[in-house]
């Protein structure tokens, strides 16, 4: 708890009053005490207080017990019960007394009433300690309980035997010829021997619950048996009388019995207050006390009989008896713990060696590191695991075999680890490197735990976990065909060049680079001479860029590159300096690409915006891609510095975004599907909605580029419902015309999570037009960092209850593609074109979209491959698990017209399958929307 915790927390007052308590009773018992040592003041008084003083406090021990029995519940209520009772005989005994001194003035006769209630105070206090005492749970454990008791008792008997009770009865005997005088002289000391032994014998066996209650009976129970060991002795009982110092000890056992149940209690209570447990030290005095009973009941039962032979006089039978009997009892005992003894050994051997089975069977490590952190042992699994030797460990330092760069923070998690309370932290968990047999280093995990003041360590290897993290990290960050730097990780690194201790450099630099006539090669060569051009360009790019600096491919044929800044002031000398660092990257890539036995040519046109104070990494890269564009626009190979002339560039967006409001309200939009083929029968399983735009020459364009160079966020939206509306629409159509094939539409996370739209627009437009449910796809486009996921996962949630099928577009080339599919409900993958494109011609792009697939079969989700143009990537696709695809290899999009008549075909030609059949329309599951590249299309 802090500090300002502690001052404003409630201030616990059960200490104070549990102490008030307690000094309250040594008061009245020092009190009393002090009356009896002085008298009283008159012989009357001191009478009374010797008489009907202990009754009352007798009493009042036997209403405190009875009240706590009432109260509580459990196997002790009994217990108290009989102490009531007990206190109860003793309050009748001392009233008795008092009747006869007090009332009468008379002396108490022996025997008398007094002392049938004496007699019976023994007997419910001896079972309610019987009661108190831990259980055995063996039949060995209850005859050591007897036998230990008669150890016990059997010795006091003869060591009072030999100094008093022999020289009481003999008294007792010739002084009267009745035999009750010489029994109640010998039935007090002798219930006060039973009640010690109980007291001794249960000492070291009373139960766990609620221990300071019976600690506290105990003791008022010891503290009266020692005042009747007193009361009977010969010496004081002849000149005994009321009000006598005696009566201190029998007054104060009565209240220390009265105040024993509801101390306790309060101290319970205490304990249970929210807190940390307190850590019970264990007590080895109490139990090497415990376990040398018997042999001090038996040393004191020869004290006892030694008197008699030292002193000359003749042993007595009793005596003779009694020991023969303790010894007897002692041999007993130690034979049944010896039995006990060899049944425990081989039970902990069995134990041990099924634990040792357990340890060197494990596949895991374990080591136990002494306080100074040397190897006190090791598992044998270390020779599999590190490939070093279980007994070449032990003996050496822990720090020996971790890694130096990690022997710090493992050595700081140690201290911390060890520092913080064991109840709030039992174990940690630990990472670092450890060296193996071989000398390479292995990723291992720890799990650390507190041994002896040591450490006990759980490790395994997880080197295999922590490479395949990486390389998903790496995966995630890194462009699957060049390797180099995307989007994501080269905007992450442009954030961390403006944000760090150079974020005031104005010679910070972004360049956009884009390759020239790139299309044309796809076009005239093919894609894998376009992706081997793609992987030479990167190449050349990261050659020139210098090692502080990044180069990133951004998708498709766009590259960009960081250059940091030199701290240079002279901002003009800055731009020229990195002016002829761009021209020089556009003259090495715009050198002649070796592909196969021909050689080509590409240009290159590069835009450059600096960095400015206060500028954010999205404005410095959307400035260099204006450069670029203005390169392009000038003429293409050529470098463009950033201007801010070029936000003349909002005006033309401004023309472009009325131009699409009037095609929108025109009608000059028009709505294609592209067949989504599966790969294994050729038939239709679903068509992919796509929106063309119709030029005043009725030619059919992607608004792709259009939309992206408007930048008008509102009319994107305005034509993504339209898109979606036309595509339910014809959908519906063609389910009532007989053609229920799924239509699948392209939709962004932003635009699924407009608050623009109306709340629940998909629902009312599938209930409106009646479509089915599983006859609509939403494919989620991409994974804009800006939009939560826990939203996007509930709105998607929605949509799968109403029956909409879920898939995730472009996956392997999406930053957040892991995530999204760890987060959302997908139901359909489709793999990116860039992927696609290369899947026959590299073998790194060929492995990696066999992972991806291997991910989607494992996950129970359908694939699609997007971009799929030729019959090779078909049979590759089909070979991998690949279950449909979509591309100019099958069908291209298609008007209405053209697609029905396709669905009455209902299958493509497929290379690899022998001879169609006729199929009905449809697949096995309704699959997503298809590429929204710019494809050419032939007017309709």
């Amino acid at each position: 708890m802090s500090a300002l915790g502690a001052l404003l927390a409630p201030r616990s007052t059960t200490g104070s009053t549990g102490l008030r308590s307690r000094i309250l009773l040594g008061v009245v018992c020092a009190g009393y005490s002090v009356g009896a040592a002085v008298g009283w003041g008159s012989p009357q008084v001191a009478v009374f207080m010797g008489d009907f003083g202990l009754a009352a406090a007798a009493l009042i021990a036997a209403v405190s017990c009875f009240l706590y029995a009432r109260a509580v519940r459990g196997r002790l209520r009994p217990a108290w019960l009989l102490f009531s009772l007990s206190s109860a005989m003793a309050a009748c005994g001392n009233a008795v007394w008092g009747w006869y001194e007090v009332i009468l003035g008379v002396p108490v006769p022996t025997p008398s009433l007094a002392d049938l209630f004496f007699l019976c105070f023994a007997p419910p206090a001896i079972v309610g300690l019987l009661v108190l005492a831990k259980r055995p749970v063996t039949r060995a454990g209850w005859v050591c309980l007897a036998l230990d008791a008669w150890l016990i008792g059997g010795s006091l008997l003869t060591l009072a035997w030999s100094l008093a009770l022999a020289h009481t009865t003999h008294l007792a005997g010739t002084q009267d010829a009745s035999v009750a005088p010489a029994a109640l002289s010998l039935a007090y000391p002798l219930l006060d021997i039973v009640l010690v032994s109980m007291v001794l014998a249960l000492h070291f066996r009373r139960a766990g619950a609620n221990r300071s209650a019976v600690n506290t009976a105990i003791a008022a129970l010891a503290l009266t048996v020692l005042s009747d060991a007193v009361f009977t002795s010969p010496l004081l009982r002849s000149t005994y009388h009321s009000g006598q110092l005696l009566d201190a000890g029998w007054f104060a056992g009565s209240l220390l019995l009265a105040y024993a149940p509801w101390g306790a209690r309060r101290g319970a209570r205490t304990s249970a207050r929210p807190g940390p447990p307190r850590v019970i030290a264990s007590r080895p005095i109490a139990g090497s006390l415990a376990a040398l009973t018997p042999y001090l009941a038996a040393a004191v039962c020869t004290l006892g009989i030694l008197y008699n032979v030292v002193d000359g006089r003749r042993v007595d039978r009793v005596v003779i008896f009694t020991g023969c009997t303790v010894v007897l009892a002692l041999v007993v005992r130690q034979g049944i713990m010896l039995l006990d003894n060899i049944s425990l050994t081989q039970e902990l051997a069995q134990k041990e060696n099924h634990f040792r089975s357990l340890v060197q069977g494990s596949s895991d490590v374990i080591m136990i590191a002494a306080p100074n952190g040397t190897l006190r042992y090791v598992s044998p699994a270390a020779a599999g695991v590190y490939g070093r030797e279980a007994e070449g460990l032990v003996g050496s330092e822990l720090s020996s075999i971790i890694h130096p760069e990690d022997l710090g923070r493992f050595v700081h998690e140690v201290r911390r680890f060890l520092a913080a309370p064991p109840h709030e932290e039992p174990t940690t968990r630990i990472e670092c490197r450890f060296r193996s047999g071989t000398g390479d280093w292995l990723n291992v995990e720890s799990t650390v735990n507190r041994h002896q003041g040591g450490l006990l360590l759980n490790s395994r290897d997880v080197t295999e976990r922590v490479r395949l993290q990486a390389q998903l990290q790496h995966n995630a960050e890194h462009d699957p065909l060049t390797d180099l730097p995307n989007r994501a990780l080269f905007t992450a690194r442009v954030r961390q060049a403006l944000g760090g201790r150079r974020s005031g450099d104005p010679g910070t630099a972004v360049l956009f680079i884009d390759l020239d006539g790139f299309k044309a090669v796809n076009d005239t060569i093919g894609h894998q001479a376009g992706d081997e051009l793609l992987v030479q360009a990167g190449r050349r790019l990261q050659d020139s860029v210098r090692a502080g600096d990044t180069a990133a491919r951004l998708g498709g044929d766009e590259f960009a590159a960081l250059i940091m800044g030199d701290g240079t002031r002279d901002q003009g000398a800055r731009e020229y300096q990195v002016h002829e660092i761009a021209d020089r990257l556009r003259l090495t890539l715009s050198q002649p690409y070796r592909i196969g036995p021909s050689e080509v040519r590409v240009a290159a046109s590069i835009g450059v915006a600096f960095a400015e104070p206060a500028i954010s990494p999205t404005d410095l890269m959307r400035n260099a891609d204006l450069a670029m564009y203005r390169a392009k626009a000038g003429g293409k190979d050529r470098v463009e510095l950033y201007a801010p002339q070029m936000q003349a560039d909002v005006v033309r967006r401004s023309e472009l975004a009325t131009r699409l409001r009037t095609a929108l309200r025109e009608g000059e939009f028009a709505l294609l599907h592209q067949p989504v083929v599966h790969l294994a029968s050729g038939s239709v399983a679903a068509v992919a909605a796509q929106a063309r735009w119709r030029s005043a020459q009725g030619i059919l364009f992607t608004p792709a580029e259009f939309l992206r160079v408007s930048g008008d966020d509102d009319r994107t939206a305005e034509l993504g419902r339209w898109l979606l509306e036309e595509a339910v629409a014809q959908a519906a159509d063609r389910a009532r015309a007989g053609h229920p094939v799924a239509v699948s539409v392209r939709l962004s996370a932003a635009r699924l999570l407009d608050a623009a739209s109306p709340p629940g627009s998909i629902e009312a437009l599938l209930t409106r037009h009646g479509l089915p449910s599983g006859a609509l796809m939403v494919e989620v486009a991409d994974s804009d960092p800006r939009v939560s996921f826990d939203a996007l996962e509930q709105r998607l949630v929605a949509l799968r209850r109403l029956g909409v099928r879920i898939a995730l577009d472009g996956f392997g080339s999406g930053f957040a593609a892991i995530n999204a599919l760890r987060r959302l409900p997908i139901d359909v993958l489709k793999l990116d074109r860039n992927l696609v494109e290369g899947v026959v011609e590299s073998a790194r792009l060929h492995k990696i979209t066999s992972g991806l697939l291997r991910i989607a079969c494992d996950l129970g989700l359908q694939s699609v491959a997007d971009g799929v143009d030729v019959p090779e990537q078909v049979l590759a696709l089909r070979a991998m698990g690949c279950t449909h695809g979509q591309g100019m290899a099958f069908s291209g999009p298609l008007d209405e017209y053209r697609l029905r008549r396709a669905l009455v075909r209902g299958e493509f030609p497929v290379p690899g399958i022998p001879s169609p059949r006729p199929v009905m329309a449809g697949g096995s599951i309704p699959l997503l929307t298809g590429s929204h590249a710019e494809t050419p299309v032939p007017p309709t």
